[in-house]
């Protein structure tokens, strides 16, 4: 049993590579599907309570929060007043313009074998990113479950959208370790 062990253990510690080539591509397919998504007017919608909160972010947007509470669509839902809303917000534009960027960074960490120092700079810049994503836990009230009567609201019990902002602590690790990697092959390069 123990030689099987020892089989297993060398198996996984010898899988560093795999680990890492996975993590990158987790890393271009999540911020290319996710980027791709803002052209969607869905999404858009979703994203304005963090956007309005947001001390670094809420100049994109023409109405102060929390006026978007009035306005905001159930995911698949068309109200075509609340889509008048949204544009005068200018909501569209901006999860159009985000989506770009985020779509970029994902192109940038993936032209890693060629381009390793452009990889290193997308992933920089996804870390920057990710602490801002996560930013939102503080600045947003909707990441957490609000007071409807219940005794179970508030910090730390998550909503859907504070679950979805938490998870960029992965982003954030995973981002950093592409980081890293990039900028040694960068510099292997350089060094020949």
């Amino acid at each position: 049993m123990d030689t099987l062990s020892n089989k297993a253990f060398t198996l996984a510690a010898n899988s560093g590579g795999v680990g890492l080539a996975l993590t990158r591509l987790g890393l271009v397919i999540v911020l290319v599907w996710i980027g791709a998504l803002k052209i969607y007017k869905y999404e858009a919608d979703g994203i304005v309570p963090f956007v309005a909160n947001s001390p670094a972010m809420s100049f994109f947007y023409k109405h102060p929060a929390p006026d978007y509470a009035k306005h905001m669509n159930a995911e698949g839902a068309v109200v075509p007043a609340n889509r008048a809303w949204h544009e005068a917000n200018h909501t569209y534009p901006f999860a159009l313009g985000l989506g770009v960027v985020i779509v970029l960074y994902g192109i940038m960490i993936a032209v890693h074998p060629w381009l390793p120092q452009v990889s290193a700079a997308g992933s920089a810049l996804v870390v920057v990113m990710s602490l801002v994503t996560l930013s939102f836990l503080v600045t947003t009230p909707e990441s957490w479950v609000p007071n409807l009567g219940g005794s179970e609201h508030g910090f730390p019990l998550l909503s859907g959208r504070g679950r979805l902002v938490v998870k960029d602590f992965i982003m954030l690790g995973a981002a950093w370790v592409t980081m890293a990697d990039s900028a040694a092959r960068y510099l292997r390069k350089r060094a020949r």
